[in-house]
């Protein structure tokens, strides 16, 4: 390109009538020189422009996804705020009510203890003995009869799940409760007695889930009784109407021990 403007520039400058030098002609070529250094300085100062506005829009992209993050990010720290919030709130609630439940255990053990001490004065012919009121709280009542089951006071737990079905018959626990005192009569060894309040289950109860449970013990009660074959029978009732179950692979177990 250099040499090309160089031989039209001399030819015009013979055409004008001189002659031409070579001293012209490397002043030419430096002109030249000149005129490509500054047309590369223009193409990187293009090219960096260039490069420039590519970077300033890919930082202004990546400035838009920083700020959605961030408002993302608090409207998430909001619903995390409102929500301990909640939480707080019903733990507070959950707090205030088992405060009262632990208030309405508590009176309702005093009342038990009052009733089983008029009840043993009774049982005792003591005079002047007056009957305490009756439990108004079935749940405490309950679970202060179950807790003397798992304590070993297979008593008092018997008398507080008496109490239970006399006072409050028609619960959801009344068939449980009905079954623990056949456990407790168990326990103590009175096979007897236990084989009649299990019957009672499947008898007053037959859509209880204790049922199985009932059936289950009624075979062991009969096997410690010496009845082998009753309890054998029983126990393969148990797995006949009640596949699945854990007290069906209990009755198989104890099947195998006495066959």
């Amino acid at each position: 390109m250099r040499h090309t403007l160089a031989l039209v520039i001399a030819g015009s400058a013979l055409l004008a009538g001189g002659c031409v030098s070579s001293s012209d002609i490397d002043g030419i070529n430096s002109k030249l020189t000149q005129i490509e250094r500054e047309v590369v300085d223009l193409q990187r100062v293009s090219s960096t422009k260039q490069n420039v506005e590519t970077l300033s829009t890919a930082i202004d992209s990546h400035m838009a996804t920083l700020l959605k993050a961030e408002a993302d990010m608090r409207l998430t720290l909001e619903r995390l705020s409102g929500q301990i919030d909640q939480l707080e709130a019903n733990l507070e609630d959950t707090n205030y009510r088992l405060s009262q439940l632990s208030q309405q255990m508590a009176a309702t053990n005093q009342e038990l203890k009052s009733f089983r001490g008029s009840s043993m004065r009774s049982s005792t012919g003591g005079p002047g003995t007056e009957e305490a009121p009756p439990p108004t709280d079935p749940q405490a009542l309950y679970q202060t009869a179950y807790n003397d089951y798992l304590r070993g006071n297979y008593e008092l737990s018997i008398l507080g799940f008496r109490q239970y079905l006399e006072s409050f018959p028609d619960t959801e626990l009344a068939d449980n409760a009905s079954y623990w005192i056949g456990e407790c009569y168990f326990s103590q060894g009175q096979y007897d007695q236990a084989i009649k309040e299990f019957d009672n289950i499947l008898s007053s109860y037959e859509r209880s889930d204790k049922v199985a449970s009932a059936l289950l013990k009624k075979a062991y009660a009969y096997i410690e009784l010496g009845q082998i074959s009753r309890g054998v029978d029983q126990l393969r009732n148990v797995i006949q109407n009640y596949p699945g179950t854990d007290e069906a692979n209990l009755a198989r177990q104890r099947l195998q021990e006495v066959s």
